[in-house]
């Protein structure tokens, strides 16, 4: 997994609450488990005005101009601000493929659905919760400002604006720790794995018939 450790980047404001991952990616990209290539059908519903299907050449379908994602000033965005309950409906993690794939890294919203949250840090995305007047603020700017940035700080836990305003966030400190060393699952298994040997050693010196 991709440490995050500090983030300048351009902002994209979606003012939409409740986005639920079918949204995010629809259902019939789901058949692949490869955590790559989602990023094209990101949002493929608002993002594009014919049915995509797996498979396609999603840089030949027609892209709806009036979404924030296909405007020109958004291109290469790494930051994006949703509104309420974002993640919502049902569990995939190929949500927070699709959304890294795409080349987020950050979001800030004032709540997410449990199951995204949960699922955002184990995958290296960081999803903050941010006050909805600190977060009306953002928008408001990100809307008026064409390559609006933000800065975010992990390990100062802090966002901070081009006029040096900074917002504090919270985070609970195991899921910083991943983050900030780039470890998900796997990565906590491997980095107790000689304990891992020497636990199997031992059980196979005193439960024999157990390896046998």
């Amino acid at each position: 997994m991709q440490k995050f450790e500090k983030l300048t980047g351009l902002v994209a404001p979606l003012d939409r609450p409740n986005v639920d991952t079918d949204a995010i990616i629809p259902k019939q990209y789901l058949k692949s488990i490869k955590r790559t290539g989602f990023g094209p059908t990101l949002f493929d519903g608002w993002r594009y005005l014919d049915a995509g299907e797996p498979g396609m050449d999603h840089s030949k379908r027609r892209v709806n101009p009036d979404f924030i994602l296909n405007q020109p000033r958004y291109q290469g965005t790494q930051i994006l601000l949703a509104r309420d309950n974002f993640g919502c409906g049902s569990s995939r993690e190929h949500a927070p493929w699709a959304l890294l794939d795409y080349g987020f890294r950050v979001i800030l919203a004032p709540s997410y659905a449990d199951i995204f949250y949960n699922n955002s840090f184990k995958n290296g995305l960081l999803p903050i919760v941010i006050e909805r007047d600190a977060l009306d603020r953002v928008f408001r700017e990100t809307s008026a400002t064409p390559g609006y940035k933000l800065t975010v700080d992990l390990a100062a836990q802090t966002v901070t604006t081009p006029d040096n305003t900074v917002f504090r966030f919270d985070i609970d400190a195991f899921r910083k720790h991943c983050l900030l060393n780039g470890l998900d699952e796997i990565g906590l298994t491997l980095a107790r794995v000689d304990d891992i040997r020497a636990y199997e050693t031992r059980r196979k010196q005193e439960a024999p018939w157990l390896f046998s």
